[in-house]
Order: C-alpha cells, then sequence, then structure tokens
C-alpha cells in the first residue's frame, strides 16, 4: 500500500482503538482508584434508598447542603434535595446565570430485583417463605439458587421506620429461592426459557424449624416471625406498609485474570449513577455553567411514579433554582444539555447474532454514545440531532475522553429505553451515554474498568462544559 493511500485512509476513513492502547499510565493508576471506589459504593448500595443515602454521604463529605427553598444562591453553592429517600437531585452552582441553561447528567439508581407481596409470609410443606413480586426486566431462571439478602423498610403505624438488613454482613443468614433437580425436571426443561420458571414460583426460603406443640399449625411461620419481631419489633401486619428487596448476596469483585473487568449485582444503572455523582463532587473550581447531577427511581419499570424521571419532583427543584435567580423556568431549560446516563449492551461473541458489530459497543472503547435508544423504528427514544452528536464528539475529543457510538442489539432484535425521552420533552437538549454491560439485568453483571473510567471523564467534560 503507498504511502498516499495510507494517509487517505488515515484522513477519510474512521478506525476503532482499543482504549488501552490509548490510556497513559497516570490515567491507568486513577482508573484504578476510581474503581476502587466505585465498587465500594456498589457494596454499600444494594438498593436505591441505599445509594441515595450513600450518595448523600458523600456529597456532605464535599460541602454540599440540603437546599431550602427561598435560600439565597452564589455561585460555587453545593446544594441537594432528596425526594423521599430514594432519589436525588444536586447542583453546584456556576458563574453564569441560569438563563444560560445548565449542564446535567441523569441517571438512574434502581436495579431489577425482587420485591416482597404486601402479604408476604405463608408455610407450606413445613417451610416458610416469603411470595415475591418482581421488579424491572429480570430473566426469572436467573434468580434461582443463588444466595440472596433482604434489605428495605418496615414503616410502622406510629410513624417510625424500622431498616431491614437480612444477608449482608459476615455470618448473616441468606435467603434463597429453589429450583428443580434435573431428575425430576424433564417437563419443566421442555418450556421455553422465559417460561420456565414463573413469577409465583420466586419464593423465598426463610426457615423449616418449628415451634410449639407438634399438634399445632402454622409452626415454622410462626417461628420465623417471632425471629422478625425479637430482632425489628415487627408483626404480620407492618409487611403492608413495607419496601423490602430480595437482592444478590454478593459483593462487586475484579473479574478476569488481568482485573480488567468488574463483576457485581446492579451496575445498570449505578455504574453511570456514580459517574454522575463523583465527576460532580470532584469539580475543582466553580463552573462556569450550573452543573446538576439528578440520581432518578423507577427507571426500570418506566420512570413513573413521584420518585421517578417523570415525576414534577426534577422541575420543582429546577424551578426552585431559577427562582432564586429571577429566571423562568421554561428559558432555562431550553438552553440547558442533558447527558442521560445510562448503560448500554456490550458486544458478546457468545451471542453475537443479536448484535450488529459494526454499530456495537465494545468493552474497553470508552463510553457508549448511543443517538437513540427505543425499539425497533426507535419507539420510546428521544433520537438526538445531529448537531447534539457533534456537539459531543467535540468536547469529549477536547478532554480526552476515550468514546464509540453504538446501538443496543439488532434493529429487530428488542430494544430498551432510559430517561432519555423525558429530559427531552422538557425540550432540554439531550444525548444518551453510558457504560457497555456484558449480562446486562443479570443478578451478577460485568463491565470494564476502563469505560467506567471513562465515563466519568466524559461526566466530568459535560459539567464543566461552556456551551
Amino acid at each position: 500500500m503507498s504511502d498516499e493511500i495510507k494517509e487517505l485512509k488515515k484522513q477519510l476513513l474512521s478506525t476503532k482503538k482499543n482504549g488501552y492502547d490509548q490510556l497513559s499510565d497516570r490515567e491507568r493508576d486513577a482508573m484504578s482508584v476510581y474503581c476502587a471506589g466505585y465498587m465500594t459504593f456498589l457494596n454499600v448500595g444494594k438498593t436505591e434508598r441505599l445509594c441515595a443515602a450513600e450518595s448523600i454521604r458523600l456529597a456532605e463529605e464535599k460541602g454540599y447542603r440540603p437546599y431550602v427553598r427561598g435560600m439565597e444562591l452564589c455561585a460555587g453553592d453545593k446544594l441537594y434535595v432528596c425526594n423521599r429517600g430514594k432519589a436525588v437531585m444536586l447542583a453546584h452552582i456556576g458563574k453564569k446565570s441560569l438563563a444560560e441553561g445548565v449542564q446535567i447528567a441523569a441517571a438512574h439508581i434502581d436495579s431489577p430485583r425482587l420485591d416482597l407481596k404486601p402479604n408476604p409470609l405463608y408455610e407450606d410443606g413445613e417451610l416458610a417463605y416469603f411470595k415475591t413480586h418482581y421488579y424491572g426486566g429480570l430473566r426469572k431462571y436467573q434468580w434461582v439458587t443463588i444466595p440472596l439478602e433482604l434489605r428495605g423498610v418496615v414503616a410502622l403505624k406510629n410513624g417510625g421506620n424500622v431498616m431491614v438488613n437480612i444477608g449482608a454482613e459476615e455470618g448473616d443468614p441468606r435467603l434463597v429461592i429453589t429450583d428443580l433437580l434435573p431428575h425430576l425436571g424433564m417437563e419443566q426443561s421442555k418450556k421455553p426459557l422465559g417460561e420456565a420458571i414463573s413469577g409465583e414460583t420466586l419464593n423465598l426460603l426463610l426457615g423449616s424449624r418449628p415451634i410449639g406443640d407438634e399438634d399445632d399449625t402454622g409452626r415454622v411461620k410462626l417461628a420465623v416471625m417471632q425471629l422478625l419481631h425479637e430482632k425489628y419489633h415487627i408483626t404480620e401486619d407492618d409487611f403492608v406498609s413495607a419496601e423490602l428487596e430480595a437482592v444478590p448476596a454478593i459483593k462487586s469483585c475484579d473479574i478476569g485474570l488481568d482485573r480488567s473487568m468488574i463483576g457485581a449485582y446492579g451496575h445498570d444503572d449505578r455504574v453511570c449513577g456514580y459517574a454522575a455523582l463523583k465527576a460532580l463532587l470532584d469539580l475543582e473550581q466553580t463552573p462556569t455553567k450550573t452543573a446538576v447531577c439528578v440520581l432518578a427511581d423507577k427507571e426500570e419499570i418506566g420512570s413513573d411514579g413521584v420518585t421517578g424521571m417523570q415525576s414534577a419532583a426534577f422541575d420543582t427543584f429546577m424551578e426552585d433554582l431559577c427562582d432564586a435567580q429571577d429566571v423562568p423556568l421554561r428559558v432555562c431549560l431550553e438552553k440547558s444539555f442533558c447527558l442521560s446516563a445510562d448503560v448500554t449492551a456490550a458486544y458478546d461473541p457468545d451471542y453475537a447474532e443479536v448484535f450488529e458489530k459494526r454499530n456495537a459497543a465494545y468493552l474497553n472503547y470508552g463510553i457508549g454514545l448511543c443517538k437513540y435508544t427505543g425499539a425497533r423504528g426507535k419507539s420510546g427514544a428521544s433520537d438526538a440531532d445531529a448537531e447534539t452528536v457533534a456537539y459531543i464528539r467535540r468536547l469529549f475529543d477536547d478532554a480526552g475522553v476515550i468514546w464509540q457510538i453504538a446501538e443496543l442489539g439488532k434493529v429487530d432484535a428488542g430494544g430498551g429505553g432510559t430517561v432519555a425521552m423525558y429530559m427531552a420533552n422538557r425540550n432540554i437538549t439531550t444525548l444518551d451515554a453510558g457504560v457497555p454491560v456484558l449480562s446486562m439485568h443479570a443478578p451478577f453483571e460485568t463491565v470494564a474498568k476502563l469505560d467506567c473510567y471513562e465515563t466519568y471523564k466524559g461526566m466530568k467534560a459535560v459539567y464543566q462544559s461552556e456551551r
């Protein structure tokens, strides 16, 4: 090949580079430190409530304080609002007026899980169980025969709250959902994968030891309830006003002999949530424009509900900030930019048939930009315009962020959604971006450390942008 042709190819054709061919030694060290912090965050934040609490703790360490409606705002102020203990919004007030817009990173901190039903406790075959109702798009067969812990809150009639933690600490008992042995599973094995385990069989095994006389009924259920009452002072009626979630009793860990990946429960979407939060907290100077981080709840079930991205909570927060500067909310939003930070599917060679390789996200190729998500004919997508993608290309390149652009699988293979369309519906210029994930929505997902770190760098670049 002639030098002229080589130069022409270099100028005109796109070439993808593995991120490790671009990282400096200094950045590799910074990546290791960042990912260690992220893994700690994952271990602490197994539920959206725990994530919100840990986010607030980290923010307060960096000088953030609760926002009180009506307070005066000055450049450099660091504020947060917690929405009902399950979502958090933070702002670092910038030098420019909110009339010039704000720079937003929006992620969600809920993950697929098993919620207890309102009347969960029962006994059958002298075994005690909790009945569950799965939350989000999970594959039910993946949740049997793995150790589970129970986390959440019981709200009492007297106004008090009881925090429940069963299975998270060293030496704690774990819970489990049983499955058929292969010797008796012939009929089950004939069923389609999505039907082999039904939702009503996702029941948590609690105990087997009875109390009382042998003629008594419900002895194992009573024994379990007695243990719960001794530890938490609750009765069976209190389950009606409880939010208890069964999540994998698994800690984050390095994956691969080279330790280049992280395995954990809840990467979707705490990997982007942590990046958005940490990038905001690490801003060393007052940003030109106000930087806003949104950690929302309920994305896995459509972003509905009072703590979801479709609620008025975000609008109220922004309107309060705008009122403090006598700026109409609509004026602020139309000049704002939002990076909708959610994970994308990483190319998996074992399931290559559902990916379109030219437009797939790959591990170690950096933060994945998604012009649109949705399903099939882009249904449920905000579909960012060309100018928005060009802005992020320029911003990331100038900041040295390693990035790629991708779709979530083949056109007719399925699809997924993010909070992007709910931000775009508010007249905010919005683009999707996030970390590629293997085994997304499984109890144990895998991401590349390089992609985690580059997503953090991308969020920081957004916050510091003077667009």
